[in-house]
């Protein structure tokens, strides 16, 4: 028996209808799916054939294969150790310490047993040397004239003379300062042409002003003026 058309293309409508849906969903999946993928973690990459790039490993040839040689790698060179200079032997109550030592015309500063700073200085000549010894800072001047005449030279004498300083810091009594002395640069850290005081430039000077408590210990070392005698 016949169907008429109109039936049939009214039962076969679902089915055209269901299959549509189908599509449509998997498309849906599809959409779905890709950024999933997009996002997975990468693959490592899998050990290959020697001499064959490309050519991925058989698992029953991976136990017999020799294993990849390890990357080389530069080793790293030894530290070089850091010569360390220590301080000389001497008491200090103000954790500093300073060496003025002729052979080097060099002012070395440390501080709680660290070196801190090196300045090349310009100590007595040979005519007024540095007495050798341990001096202890003492009084301190911003600025001031020395004067040759307070120990018995002259001013208007050859050897006499009236400068004005600054960055002062007296270490003995008798006249002796470290300061700033921006006339003797060139000399500083070749010569001695001072009248027995530590001469710096001004930068120094400076430094050493702001930075040395009273009762700081100046060690005067290898001069050819003899012994410093402590108190004078």
């Amino acid at each position: 028996m016949l169907t008429p058309k109109s039936t049939r293309s009214a039962a076969g409508r679902p089915r055209l209808m269901t299959r549509l849906l189908m599509v449509m969903f998997g498309v849906v999946l599809a959409i779905v799916a890709v950024p999933s993928a997009a996002s997975a973690a990468p693959v490592a990459p899998q050990p290959t054939i020697p001499g064959l790039p490309g050519v991925p490993v058989p698992d029953f040839l991976k136990p017999i294969l020799p294993p990849a040689p390890a990357p080389k790698t530069t080793p790293e060179p030894a530290p070089v150790p850091v010569p360390v200079e220590p301080a000389p032997p001497v008491a200090t109550k103000t954790g500093w310490v300073a060496l003025a030592d002729d052979a080097t015309k060099e002012l070395t500063v440390w501080h709680n047993g660290k070196i801190v700073r090196k300045m090349p200085i310009s100590m007595g000549s040979n005519d007024h040397p540095t007495p050798n010894g341990t001096y202890f800072t003492k009084e301190k001047y911003r600025d001031m004239y020395m004067d040759s005449s307070t120990y018995g030279v002259p001013v208007d004498s050859a050897e006499g003379y009236r400068t004005y300083v600054e960055y002062a810091i007296r270490m003995s009594f008798d006249g002796i300062f470290l300061h700033a002395a921006p006339w003797s640069v060139a000399q500083q850290g070749k010569s001695n042409v001072s009248h027995g005081c530590i001469n710096v430039s001004t930068e120094n000077g400076k430094w050493a002003f702001d930075n040395f408590p009273t009762g700081t210990p100046i060690v005067v070392r290898g001069t050819v003026g003899g012994q410093y005698v402590q108190g004078s």
